[in-house]
């Protein structure tokens, strides 16, 4: 027990000391050893790592899941040590509401079936952003986690340890300092009579209490030095291991979007195999009762088309009757003729179509009765179809 009441008596006094010298240096009332140059830099670039770190972390983490709600829980799971459990993503509650539904309006009617079909290519798409989501989680997340959670930790710690050391070290420096002072001040020996002798007395015996002062701070400067010398070392190295750290963040930079390009790219093929499924349905949209598309002259102008070309679906082929005409011997309308800019290029189909360049102007034109994902293009003494998804219609 007296051990301990020593040792906590010790240690309030060292608090205290960095307590006092810590305050002394923000009123600029002492003074305070500062680090070189490249240690700095590198303290600010592990700083600069850790902010930004968190920040990716954090909106990854509302990419693969938007819902705030959602997330909590999954944290407090992980604290907790205990198994997340499994959740449906969106796209898989979709298709079991799509399921249901045309199971009561009629799976055999043209809705239910569509319902059908758009439900399994929506179970699809939830089952590749499931696989998306684990996949990012531990390529991606989960070594960002154990940099926070694992090496800051240890370096931000060991930064605190030097701190300390510092502070030790400048009291030890502000302490040898008032000790010399105050013994260059005992040895000055003022005009003493000498009736006085008294005087020599107590100016020796000051001198000598000031002399054994200042070895003991010599003494524990050097120790201080020390001290702070090796743990200076130590954070230094932890500090220049953040370059490691970038290496390590850039290689799982590379796996998610590897990730992510997969995922995207299953989900381009899932809507293509869907597009086409839609296409072979009789009694789908394309070809009832809506009414033709007027003149495009009168219609606004077509916005711009997504970067990734949608290859036409069976639905974009011509209607019964349509491939047979020759599309020589059809005149263009008076009116509702555009220019066209070419999005991408295409390769024609068959005899019918028309092959395309990037960035070709080419003039354009709808017939009545003529499939609204398609129009008729002139290039020169040149006739065919043409996809409008590849088109930029200009005014």
């Amino acid at each position: 027990m007296d051990f301990n009441m020593k040792k906590l008596a010790s240690d309030a006094g060292i608090f205290f000391t960095r307590a006092v010298q810590f305050t002394e240096e923000k009123f600029g009332q002492a003074e305070k050893t500062e680090l070189d140059a490249h240690f700095e830099n590198l303290l600010a670039r592990a700083d600069s790592t850790k902010n930004w770190t968190e920040k990716i972390l954090r909106q990854t983490e509302v990419l693969l899941q938007p819902n705030p709600s959602a997330r909590v829980e999954e944290f407090l799971y992980e604290k907790l040590d205990r198994k997340v459990p499994s959740r449906v993503t969106n796209g898989e509650l979709l298709a079991q509401y799509m399921a249901e539904a045309a199971s009561e309006l009629g799976p055999t009617t043209p809705y239910g079936k569509t319902l059908r079909t758009v439900a399994e290519a929506e179970k699809r798409l939830g089952a590749a952003e499931r696989d998306f989501i684990h996949t990012a989680s531990i390529s991606f997340l989960t070594p960002l986690r154990n940099f926070l959670e694992g090496d800051w930790k240890t370096i931000s710690k060991e930064r605190r340890l030097l701190q300390n050391r510092r502070l030790d070290l400048d009291a030890c420096k502000a302490r040898l300092k008032k000790a010399k002072a105050a013994e260059a001040k005992a040895t000055t020996v003022p005009d003493f009579q000498e009736t006085r002798p008294r005087n020599y007395i107590l100016s020796a015996s000051a001198s000598a209490l000031w002399n054994d002062e200042v070895d003991k701070a010599e003494q524990e400067l050097r120790v201080a030095q020390t001290e702070f010398d090796r743990q200076a070392e130590v954070t230094r190295l932890l500090l220049e291991g953040i370059s490691s750290t970038h290496v390590n963040h850039l290689r799982c930079l590379h796996e998610f979007v590897k990730s992510q390009t997969t995922y995207y790219a299953q989900c381009y093929r899932h809507m293509l195999d869907l597009q086409k499924q839609l296409g072979s349905f009789p009694g789908t949209f394309v070809g009832t009762t809506e009414p033709a598309s007027p003149p495009l002259s009168s219609t606004s102008p077509t916005t711009t088309a997504a970067t990734m070309p949608v290859v036409p679906s069976v639905a974009g082929l011509a209607p019964p009757g349509e491939a047979a005409l020759c599309l020589e011997e059809v005149a263009p309308p008076a009116s509702g003729t555009r220019k066209a800019r070419v999005l991408y290029d295409y390769e024609a189909a068959d005899s019918s179509e028309l092959a395309l360049l990037a960035d070709e102007l080419i003039t354009v034109y709808s017939l009545p009765g003529m499939d609204p994902d398609w129009l008729i293009g002139e290039r020169g003494n040149k006739k065919g179809k043409v996809p409008v998804t590849y088109l930029e219609l200009l005014s």
